[in-house]
């Protein structure tokens, strides 16, 4: 999950290195462009922090700023189309998250600075070419969730170490989803842990997951780390909470 402080300052920052009446062909009031892979219900603070951190920089949705959204409703495959769509509007910034948003504005434009907010490496995932030298129009943060699966699962064990068997839930439409099994299930081996690996990409998917987790006999469940599983955290709490 993005830290609203984290995604406050880095919009802050954006704003001040690509200040958005420079250019000359924009309109009297910039417009920026919001690409997001989920729903806006489960992305309210995201819209919050960017509108806190343009205000910090002196731009006001409505009155010096116009903000263009796009939601992709976890339909990843309509993320080119969205993303074209912004390009067109000829906004001055096209602010992208999670990693196939964000690779869906670079492939749209090579001209609009474009800035990510992602939880996967930007380098392996074709963002940007360094961390420390990101070149081209793309930059932006990293929290490098997707990365710590085999830690969180050594924590699990930590906090349950009589647990036979863990489940691990991952959505299979994640980009990030083979290196996240692949590492998991390494870790898994290293410290003697039996897991099983459930796949969801939809609110049904969640519940049969749920349902074989309880027919398994699972006795800690570890929730992969994806914009799609924290929009339906209460979903998954609940489930949990009956098991």
């Amino acid at each position: 999950m993005i830290e609203r402080r984290a995604f406050i300052t880095l919009l802050g920052g954006a704003a001040a290195a690509w200040p958005l009446t420079a250019s000359a062909q924009q309109a009297a009031m910039p417009v920026i462009g919001f690409l997001a892979g989920q729903s806006r219900e489960g992305r309210a603070y995201l819209t919050a922090a960017l509108k806190q951190g343009l205000s910090e920089t002196g731009y006001f949705e409505g009155q010096n700023a116009s903000i263009e959204y796009r939601w992709a409703e976890n339909q990843y495959d309509r993320l080119p189309e969205m993303a074209a769509e912004l390009v067109n509007r000829k906004v001055a910034v096209i602010v992208a998250g999670p990693v196939p948003a964000a690779l869906a504005a670079k492939a749209a434009t090579a001209d609009i600075p474009i800035v990510f907010a992602i939880g996967g490496d930007p380098v392996k995932s074709g963002l940007v070419a360094s961390l420390n030298r990101p070149d081209g129009n793309v930059t932006g943060v990293s929290f490098f969730t997707t990365t710590l699966e085999p830690k969180r699962l050594e924590l699990l064990q930590e906090v349950a170490p009589n647990v036979a068997v863990i489940a691990m839930l991952l959505n299979p439409k994640s980009l990030d989803y083979e290196n996240q099994v692949r590492d998991v299930q390494a870790a898994a081996r290293s410290i003697g842990q039996q897991i099983v690996v459930l796949n969801a990409s939809s609110e049904r998917d969640i519940e049969i997951a749920f349902a074989t987790i309880a027919q398994q006999r699972v006795g800690a469940i570890l929730i992969g780390s994806d914009p799609f599983f924290t929009d339906r955290r209460s979903q998954l709490v609940a489930l949990a909470a009956h098991r």
